[in-house]
Formats: structure tokens, C-alpha cells, sequence
């Protein structure tokens, strides 16, 4: 795997050493942490960008009509901060290492070992999956601090949207690299999902503030119902009715998320 190997062979007079599924992607992980560090662009995208774009979120508030929404500066930045995280840590980090590793031909010669499919997607996208998640809480801690936000009102709520995102985003991140020929293209065909979900799923302006006939479609954008679900478990402002279509809408892309991994996802280099 580019200088970096997962050893899962034999040991010394004792036979083949036995492995298990998490052991296996644990240590693809491993190595994959290690090649990511070594790519200074896309771990400094990971890491830095979604820290600075909630800067940049909040400078635009008050211009932002709040006011009768029941929105607050906290229930803006903190979801829209997830989202952030998502985007460019999970989403944008693995379209890059999906097609790097393909075009280097290191999934093509992970798949002749024992490792399985899933294992080796999974493994690869950890990482990315720890960066984002790390981010989320850092940035939480801070809000908590500095604006007030408190704990979750409906923390099941909360943690439903965010294990729908980690499951969600890194299957969109291996269909978006499925269809690119280099690790370049690949990036520019993560731009339009990326722009899309900035504008429309409620991180850069919140549905509430939306036109009523735009609203509607941006609602079925992959990443509005984590938004939806974070913001309404935060604030405890979420209706049933709300609840039950995020959570479909939810559910509904990572079906079609993974449906098309397996569909699409290619192993070895575009031609």
C-alpha cells in the first residue's frame, strides 16, 4: 500500500495466525492514517477547512433575519458545523483517497488477500470517519462554551442523524471516485454535490430562511436530514412529523448510498 503493509500472515511455528474483520479493518486504517498524513493538501483540507468555514458562517449572521424562526446563532453554527466536517473531512478527504488508491492499483491488490470488500472501504474511510467526528465535538465544546448552546435535548436524535452521515457520506465519497479518471477529476466531481449541499441543505442558510418553493427539494439533499435531525435534537423544536421525514430521508440515501457502491464502485483504474 504504497510503503505501508497490513501483515496478516503466518506466525513463527504456530501456523497461519487468525484474523478477524474488525482486526483486518483496523489495521488497513492504520496504514491508511499513515499515507493520509503523508498527503499534506488532502489531510490539510480534512483537518483546517472545516474549522475556518464556521468563521466564515458567522460573520454572515447578522445579516441573517433570525428573528421569528426560533433560530439562534448557536442552533445556525452548531449543525451547520457537522455539515462542514462532513463535506470536506469525510466526504471530500475520501473521494481523493477512493481514486488514489485505485489508480495506484492498492485496492486491486488488497482484494487478492483475505480482506473483503466491505473491510477494505471501511478501512480506508476510519480515518476520515475519526477526523470528522473529532471536529464535531471540538467544535461543540467550543459553542458550548462561547455561545451557550448546552446539551442535546433530544440526544437520540442527534446521534441517529450523525451514524446516518458516517454511513451515508463515505458511500457517496466511493460512487463519486467510481466515476472520475484520476485523482484530479475526482475532486472536481465532488465539487457539485459539495456546492449543492452548501447552498441547500441548510449549513450556509437555514431551510426556515429559504423560499417555500425551494424549501421542499432542498429537504431531500443527502445531508439536509442530518442537519435537520441535529439542529431539531439540539433545540428540542422538532415536530414528529419533521422527525419521521428526516429520518426517511435519512435512511433513504444511505439504502441508495450503498446500493450504488455496489453497483458502481470501481477496483481498478479507469481506461
Amino acid at each position: 500500500m504504497s510503503g505501508t503493509a497490513i501483515t496478516t500472515g503466518t506466525g513463527t511455528g504456530t501456523g497461519p495466525v487468525r484474523t478477524t474483520a474488525a482486526g483486518r479493518t483496523r489495521a488497513l486504517a492504520r496504514a491508511e492514517l499513515t499515507l493520509l498524513g503523508r498527503t499534506r493538501a488532502t489531510l490539510a483540507a480534512a483537518v483546517f477547512v472545516p474549522l475556518v468555514m464556521p468563521l466564515m458562517l458567522r460573520s454572515n449572521l447578522e445579516s441573517m433575519r433570525l428573528k421569528g424562526t426560533g433560530l439562534t446563532a448557536g442552533s445556525v453554527l452548531l449543525p451547520s458545523s457537522v455539515g462542514f466536517a462532513l463535506l470536506f473531512a469525510v466526504y471530500g478527504s475520501l473521494v481523493s483517497v477512493y481514486a488514489a488508491r485505485r489508480e495506484e492499483l492498492v485496492l486491486k491488490r488488497l482484494r487478492t488477500g483475505e480482506l473483503r470488500d466491505l473491510e477494505i472501504l471501511a478501512g480506508a474511510a476510519l480515518p476520515s470517519v475519526a477526523i470528522g467526528l473529532a471536529q464535531c465535538l471540538v467544535l461543540t465544546a467550543a459553542y458550548q462554551v462561547m455561545l451557550g448552546v448546552g446539551a442535546p435535548k433530544e440526544p437520540q436524535l442527534v446521534l441517529l442523524g450523525l451514524l446516518s452521515a458516517f454511513v451515508t457520506w463515505p458511500a457517496l465519497a466511493a460512487v463519486t471516485a467510481s466515476f472520475s479518471r484520476s485523482v484530479e477529476g475526482a475532486q472536481i466531481a465532488a465539487g457539485p454535490l459539495t456546492l449543492v449541499s452548501l447552498l441547500g441543505s441548510g449549513t450556509f442558510i437555514p431551510l426556515e430562511l429559504l423560499p417555500d418553493r425551494l424549501a421542499p427539494f432542498c429537504e431531500l439533499l443527502p445531508l439536509t436530514p442530518v442537519i435537520t435531525l441535529i439542529r431539531g435534537g439540539w433545540t428540542g423544536h422538532l415536530s414528529a412529523h419533521d422527525t419521521v421525514g428526516a429520518l426517511v430521508t435519512a435512511v433513504a440515501w444511505t439504502v441508495i448510498a450503498v446500493f450504488a457502491v455496489r453497483r458502481w464502485f470501481r477496483w481498478e483504474p479507469r481506461r
